[in-house]
C-alpha cells in the first residue's frame, strides 16, 4: 500500500488517504495517517476502497509529509561511505570503532519536517548549506527493548527524508561536544508518500533493499547509490533506539546519507567550485526508487538575532 497525507480541495482540511491508479481515496474526512496507522492501515485501505470520503486526483494535490507531526525523529548515521567521505572532507580519515559496534544517532526537530514540495530557508547565518539523500522508516507499532529481528514488525512504512544541513554552524557548535543543534534545526523534509514494507520486499538486499538513491541541483545530477549499501538495517536501528525507553507510533527513524549523498561529501572529493553550496533560487530534487520524490526550493533564511 501507498499511503500520503495531503490538503483536501474540498475545504483545506488535512486527510489522509490510499494512493490507487493515480487517485487519493480518503477512508475518513477527519483520521490522520497517524490514527489510521494505530487502528490498522489494512482496515483502512478496504475502507477507501469500498466507501472512501474523498475521491480526488494525485496529480496536482498539495501532498503533506505523511507524518506531519511526529511524536519524535531519530537520525542515523548508517551508510559508510558517507562517513568516511564526510570525514574526509573534514580532513580526518580514522573511521570511528564505535560507528561499527552500534548504530549512532542524533534527535533532529519535529517542529522543522516539512512536505515533500516546499520552499526551505536557509538556516539563519550559513553560507554552507547542504541536503542528504536519505530514507526513513515510520514506527507503526510501539515497544521498548526490541530485538533487531521484532523490530522490522514495528515499521509501517517507508518514505524519503533530506536532512537540510548548516555545514558551518555544525562544524563549529560540534566542537563543544554537542549538537547538531541548529546545524539541522531549520527543515527536514519527508515524503511524499509512505510505502508498506510489503511493497519494497521484492528489492530487499542485504541489509537494505536494491533501489537507486539520488539527488539533483537545478536539473544536475549531483551523486547518490543504493539502499543495499547501508550497513545497519532498519531492524537493528529501531532496536537501539528502544533501548531503555519507548518507540510510539508515528515515530521517524532515518537511514543516514547515501555514499555521495550530499554536497559536503562531493565538495571534499572534487572541490566546491564543481559542487557549489545551496543558494535562494536552487531547487534540489532528491529521488529514491519505489518511493517517489521529494523537492525542495531554497529561499533567503532569517537574519539571525544578535544575542549580546
Amino acid at each position: 500500500m501507498r499511503w500520503v497525507s495531503y490538503v483536501s480541495p474540498a475545504d483545506g482540511t488535512e486527510r489522509a488517504g490510499l494512493v490507487r491508479d493515480g487517485e487519493v481515496r480518503a477512508p475518513s474526512s477527519t483520521a490522520s495517517l497517524l490514527d489510521l496507522i494505530e487502528t490498522g492501515l489494512d482496515a483502512a485501505a478496504q475502507r477507501a476502497s469500498s466507501s472512501p470520503a474523498e475521491v480526488v486526483a494525485l496529480d496536482g494535490l498539495r501532498l503533506l509529509s505523511p507524518i506531519p507531526r511526529p511524536p519524535s525523529v531519530r537520525d542515523f548515521l548508517c551508510f559508510e561511505e558517507h562517513l568516511r567521505n564526510a570525514l574526509k572532507a573534514l580532513g580526518r580519515t580514522e573511521m570511528p570503532e564505535v560507528w561499527y559496534e552500534q548504530p549512532v544517532f542524533y534527535f533532529t526537530n519535529p517542529a522543522a519536517v516539512r512536505g515533500p514540495d516546499e520552499q526551505i530557508p536557509v538556516s539563519p547565518g550559513s553560507s554552507l548549506f547542504d541536503y542528504e539523500v536519505e530514507v526513513a522508516a515510520v514506527v507503526g507499532k510501539g515497544g521498548s527493548d526490541l530485538s533487531p529481528a521484532d523490530a522490522e514488525a514495528h515499521i509501517a512504512g517507508y518514505t524519503i527524508l533530506c536532512d537540510w544541513s548548516a555545514r558551518d554552524l555544525q562544524a563549529r557548535e560540534s566542537t563543544i561536544g554537542l549538537g547538531p543543534v541548529k546545524g539541522k534545526d531549520t527543515a527536514t523534509s519527508i515524503g511524499p508518500m509512505l510505502v508498506t514494507p510489503d511493497e519494497l520486499e521484492p528489492y530487499r538486499d542485504g541489509a537494505g533493499y536494491r533501489l537507486a538513491m539520488n539527488g539533483s541541483v537545478n536539473g544536475r545530477h549531483y551523486g547518490g547509490g543504493s539502499w543495499a549499501d547501508i550497513y545497519w538495517s532498519f531492524g537493528q536501528m529501531l532496536a537501539y533506539a528502544s533501548r531503555g525507553t519507548v518507540l510510539r507510533p508515528g515515530d521517524v527513524i532515518g537511514s543516514g546519507t547515501v555514499g555521495t549523498g550530499c554536497i559536503l561529501e562531493l565538495s571534499g572529493l572534487h572541490g566546491s567550485e564543481a559542487y557549489p553550496w545551496l543558494a535562494p533560487g536552487d531547487t534540489v530534487r532528491i529521488e529514491v526508487e519505489q518511493l517517489g520524490a521529494i523537492t525542495g526550493h531554497i529561499t533567503e533564511g532569517a537574519v539571525p538575532v544578535p544575542l549580546r
